[in-house]
């Protein structure tokens, strides 16, 4: 429904608690593009976390900085490609002397090299791989001390790490996202053999953050002012298991539950494996956790699922999302779809049509198949004219939007908590209900009631009355309080 743009990381965003001040002069500038997913958007806040404690300055514009570091997103060919523009908008800045170095980090380099990147973009200064991301500080000193003249301890250019045997740390964050929500990462990499994905690739085999180490996280997120987490991982429901013998999603969300402060918390990335009634109970009887679900089904036929290495089947699917709907209130389920498989029949394409129009998922989002160089996909027989693939995506959200567009009007006159995401003036503000996550669901335009006057801050629950649809959207105006603003 919404696209996420990239990301210039603002220097006026809060540090966390943890994050040290920078005293003195600083020892450099430096700007900041964060491309691709929520958990790359948290490995650049680790990285900005460790610039800001090494003594650098961000700043907003790379143009007259002393260097600029894009995070890259490696995940398909279109990512890949809108990677390398925006890192050669940096080397052309670079080639006219209007900033000094350039450092290509993440996805990217993970996904093709780090020779590939120079091929391709000539005159890169340093290339990191995602689990190389801690060291930033070090590539820093080695641009700055060349840039002054200064021989560098070391002429490494290149940081290329290992796959983490030990889940990464994210706190002491410089956070990209406004102060009342933040991405917390609960895993790094991913298990699963799916044919179409090349993320473990770039992001090695799935390692469990720790209970008490995500818990941690949390409470330094609340402190610094969070009250939805966002919890992200390449594969949710597998938490645990490679570090407890045993999923503990639901041990870990009971956790959460204490930490002060937070007060939504909201699960993507929910493989369809290992939902276990222990975590659909933990759902449903949680005053915390929203009763929002990011379940990536990527497709329905048995012949497409098995040929995608799902490990599932339609039977399996159907039972799974009947469970959710009967057992959790008020369910709002999101889900993805990847139309245009290798050998993807008519009919099959038909039968995943006719699965979405039956269960009428609230949000969705259908893309068509990418040939991933490197994965099982590309030697499958029956690649399908990307023209064929494009025109089945546009047709499955065809065939979503009256589901959509049905729930959105199935919640007009209710009253519900909008969270305030920003203030557009004149007494006009925009929001989310428990049933948007940020950059991919709809919005509220929340407004107050005529001839009344109030403030509200950015961050603050508000309750509202959802007046009307407005496309994904919804209109809203404010409720009335005995102070006339909740200012929580």
């Amino acid at each position: 429904m919404k696209n996420s743009l990239p990301i210039l990381a603002d220097p006026a965003a809060p540090a966390p608690q943890s994050a040290p001040d920078v005293a003195g002069e600083a020892k450099g500038t430096y700007a900041f593009v964060s491309l691709g997913c929520p958990k790359n958007l948290v490995d650049s806040e680790r990285m900005l976390g460790k610039l800001a404690a090494g003594g650098y300055a961000l700043v907003p514009d790379p143009d007259g900085a002393d260097f600029v570091v894009v995070n890259t997103c490696g995940f398909i060919g279109p990512s890949r490609e809108e990677s390398k523009s925006v890192v050669r908008e940096m080397l052309d800045l670079k080639a006219a002397g209007r900033t000094g170095g350039v450092v290509v980090a993440g996805c990217l380099p993970g996904r093709v090299g780090a020779d590939q990147v120079r091929k391709d973009l000539p005159g890169v200064d340093h290339v990191m791989n995602v689990f190389g991301r801690d060291e930033i500080g070090t590539v820093a000193d080695r641009l700055t001390e060349g840039r002054r003249g200064i021989s560098p301890v070391s002429e490494q250019r290149d940081v290329f790490r290992p796959a983490a045997i030990r889940a990464l740390d994210d706190t002491a964050r410089l956070r990209i996202t406004p102060d009342h929500f933040a991405y917390l990462k609960i895993s790094e990499g991913c298990d699963r053999t799916c044919t179409f994905c090349s993320i473990p690739m770039m992001r090695g085999r799935h390692v469990t953050k720790p209970i008490e180490q995500v818990v941690a996280e949390a409470r330094e997120l609340a402190a610094d002012g969070v009250k939805e987490l966002i919890l992200v991982a390449q594969d949710t429901t597998y938490y645990g298991l490679d570090l407890y013998g045993e999923v503990r999603l639901a041990a870990l969300l009971r956790a959460l539950e204490a930490v002060d402060g937070i007060e939504w918390i909201r699960l993507m990335y929910l493989y369809p494996i290992h939902f276990t009634d222990e975590l659909i109970d933990t759902i449903a009887g949680s005053s915390k956790v929203l009763p929002y679900l990011d379940m990536p089904l990527q497709h329905v036929s048995d012949r497409v699922l098995k040929r995608m290495t799902r490990r599932t089947n339609r039977a399996k699917t159907e039972a799974l999302v009947a469970k959710l709907r009967e057992r959790v209130p008020n369910l709002v389920l999101r889900t993805t779809m990847l139309v245009g498989f290798p050998g993807e029949t008519e009919a099959e394409f038909r039968e995943l049509v006719d699965f979405v129009t039956d269960w009428k998922f609230e949000r969705l989002g259908a893309f068509p198949f990418s040939p991933e160089p490197g994965t099982p996909s590309m030697k499958l027989d029956g690649h399908l004219p990307p023209e064929v693939c494009q025109e089945r995506a546009d047709a499955l959200m065809a065939a979503q939007q009256p589901a959509a567009f049905e729930f959105a009007d199935s919640l007009v006159g209710y009253e519900l908590d909008v969270l305030v995401d920003s203030d557009e003036g004149n007494g006009v503000y925009t929001g989310r209900t428990f049933a948007d996550a940020p950059e991919i669901d709809g919005s509220v335009r929340l407004t107050l009631p005529e001839g009344i006057e109030a403030e509200f801050d950015v961050g603050a629950f508000i309750p509202a009355e959802l007046t009307a649809r407005d496309g994904y959207d919804w209109l809203a105006t404010a409720a009335l309080l005995d102070d006339g603003a909740d200012d929580d």
